[in-house]
C-alpha cells in the first residue's frame, strides 16, 4: 500500500493555504464541540483561532486545555492534515491582533469593515502547539 503521509513541508504548505478548519473540543458531559473556524500557521509553526472571551469555543478549550483541529480538500485527489495539541488562550487582544488571520479569508477592501462589524474588546487568541500529526494526500496513491 502506498504510504500517502504528507512530509512536515506538504503539511506545512497545505495548512497555509485559505481552508476553513473544522475544531474539535472535548466535553466531560456531552460530546466533542465540533465547529467550523478560521484559522492561521504562526512563525514558529503553531495553529492559531480567533474567537471571544466566554464563547463556547473558548470555554471548552480553556476546561480541556487542548483541541484537535482538521483541514481538507474535499474534491478528488483528497488531502487532508489534522493536527491536536495542548491550548494557550491570549486575553486582551487588539483589533491588529485579530488581523493575521482575517487577513487570510477576507479581501483587502473587506478587511476594515469585516473587522469593524466583528472585532469587540473580548476578542482572544487561542494557539495550540501541534503535538499529534495526521495527514493523507491522495495523489501520492499509486496508478
Amino acid at each position: 500500500m502506498t504510504d500517502l503521509k504528507m512530509t512536515v513541508a506538504e503539511r506545512i504548505e497545505f495548512l497555509g493555504g485559505s481552508h476553513v478548519a473544522i475544531i474539535a473540543i472535548e466535553r466531560a458531559d456531552k460530546p466533542p464541540l465540533t465547529v467550523p473556524i478560521w484559522y492561521r500557521l504562526d512563525e514558529a509553526g503553531d495553529l492559531e483561532i480567533w474567537t471571544e472571551l466566554g464563547s463556547l469555543k473558548e470555554r471548552c478549550i480553556r476546561a480541556a486545555g487542548q483541541f484537535s483541529l482538521a483541514v481538507q480538500h474535499e474534491i478528488w485527489p483528497y488531502r487532508y492534515v489534522s493536527v491536536g495539541g495542548p491550548a494557550s488562550i491570549r486575553e486582551g487582544v487588539t483589533r491588529e491582533g485579530v488581523l493575521p488571520i482575517v487577513k487570510r479569508y477576507v479581501s483587502d477592501d473587506e478587511l476594515d469593515s469585516y473587522v469593524d462589524a466583528n472585532y469587540t474588546d473580548d476578542a482572544v487568541l487561542i494557539t495550540m502547539r501541534p503535538t499529534v500529526w495526521n495527514s493523507a494526500d491522495y495523489n501520492k496513491e499509486s496508478v
